[in-house]
């Protein structure tokens, strides 16, 4: 069942229509609905009421009573908050585009793309309030976008310029963390301390399938059901670790997990961004009002690789990236609003002329940036020095200018 773990029914609380700037009405104009969704995979092995859909790969709008509860938060959503989503996507797609390419041209070291996770990271940062907390990995640049973080501080990191280039504090939005799944236990532990301070904040973890299997994810679960912590877990099912595939991860679907910790699960389509909106923005109300932890399964794809040292055509398939493109995020709801007259062909090429200002904004302060001391690596290890670390400084001072005397060759 979607949420067989739940304590008590959600509610529509006063503040949820503020959570972040994407409180919307469905919409007037002209809509298509249908009962229940047709975009079911094998994979899913699920009853037809596991999957939180509310707009199909199509465009339609999905009418179903067993999921109108989740509904009911987006139920007010409106044609310019439905334009804010989709401009969201599309400018936080081109940004990771433009970071992929400059990894290609050796302008960054590494890049962990989020193509195909769009609908996810979009949909669930703009049910976040402003005083919520924000812990993510390494691959929510949409997240970010939604916090008010500008794309470009993202990138430092990756370049090897600096360890984040924000403040956590300014946007509530910690710094990417590289260590697979410890960020669930910071998420839980600042959770703590804001149900100790009275507060009625709610805090947010971002992890991927792979980081699942991860002990510090089980110790989070625990230590946020028994101290019924506000908190709720993000996981972006994208479907593979790197080279492994849920099926190798797990027998259950990953949102059956909460079940024994004794919180509630969801699993919601994660390239269905009104969806991604509605289920987070319940899972935070019910986190603020205290009535503990949550776990929400987003279930998309990572179309692109791992990150840009991994090639994936040596472990999956083209027609499986082929069947997650046709549930495109971006198209679904370009699809929508089209359909519902709620963008014109001005809209769009406004949008796409954004996005060229983006890109080029995101080219030149990546260029400007200064290169990487390739010897601080050296400089921290031990606080009073030390002769072994001396040597291999010594070692890889040799190895560099090896480089430049070829060159003058």
């Amino acid at each position: 069942m979607t949420e067989s773990t739940a304590a008590r029914k959600p509610r529509r609380s006063a503040g949820s229509k503020a959570a972040g700037t994407t409180g919307s009405k469905a919409g007037t104009g002209k809509r298509t609905t249908r009962t229940t969704s047709t975009t079911r995979t094998a994979a899913e092995k699920g009853s037809d009421t596991e999957l939180v859909q509310l707009l199909t790969p199509e465009g339609e709008r999905v009418e179903d009573a067993a999921h109108a509860e989740y509904a009911s938060y987006v139920a007010d959503i409106t044609p310019d908050e439905l334009r804010g989503l989709y401009r969201d996507m599309v400018l936080t797609r081109r940004f990771d585009a433009e970071a992929t390419a400059l990894q290609r041209q050796g302008e960054l070291g590494l890049w962990a793309s989020l193509l195909g996770q769009e609908a996810a990271q979009i949909g669930s940062g703009r049910a976040t309030r402003e005083d919520d907390y924000v812990f993510p990995t390494y691959r929510e640049h949409g997240v970010a976008w939604c916090r008010g973080v500008d794309p470009t501080n993202l990138l430092g990191m990756f370049r090897g310029v600096n360890n984040g280039g924000w403040d956590p504090n300014s946007n509530n939005f910690h710094l990417y963390t590289i260590v697979i799944g410890s960020q669930a236990l910071h998420a839980t532990g600042y959770a703590m301390g804001v149900a100790k301070d009275g507060a009625d904040s709610g805090v947010i973890a971002y992890f991927g399938d792979g980081a699942s299997s991860q002990g510090d994810v089980s110790e989070a679960f625990n230590f946020a059901a028994v101290y019924n912590a506000p908190v709720v877990f993000f996981c972006q099912n994208n479907q593979w670790a790197i080279s492994e595939s849920n099926e190798k991860q797990t027998r259950v679907p990953l949102y059956q997990r909460a079940q024994g910790f004794g919180f509630p699960g969801v699993r919601v389509d994660g390239n269905d961004v009104l969806a991604s909106l509605a289920v987070t923005r319940w899972a935070l109300d019910r986190a603020r009002r205290g009535e503990g932890p949550a776990l929400i399964e987003a279930y998309t794809y990572r179309m692109g690789a791992h990150t840009t040292s991994d090639d994936p055509s040596r472990y999956r398939h083209d027609d499986e990236r082929a069947a997650w493109e046709a549930k495109d995020p971006i198209l679904r709801l370009r699809r929508f609003l089209e359909s519902a007259n709620h963008a014109d062909e001005g809209f769009f090429a406004e949008l796409e002329a954004e996005s060229e200002t983006l890109g080029k904004r995101v080219r030149e302060v990546v260029r400007a940036m200064p290169d990487p001391d390739r010897f601080a690596i050296f400089e921290n290890v031990y606080a009073d020095g030390h002769a072994l670390v001396d040597e291999e400084r010594a070692q890889f001072a040799a190895y560099q200018a090896s480089f430049a005397d070829a060159e003058g060759v």
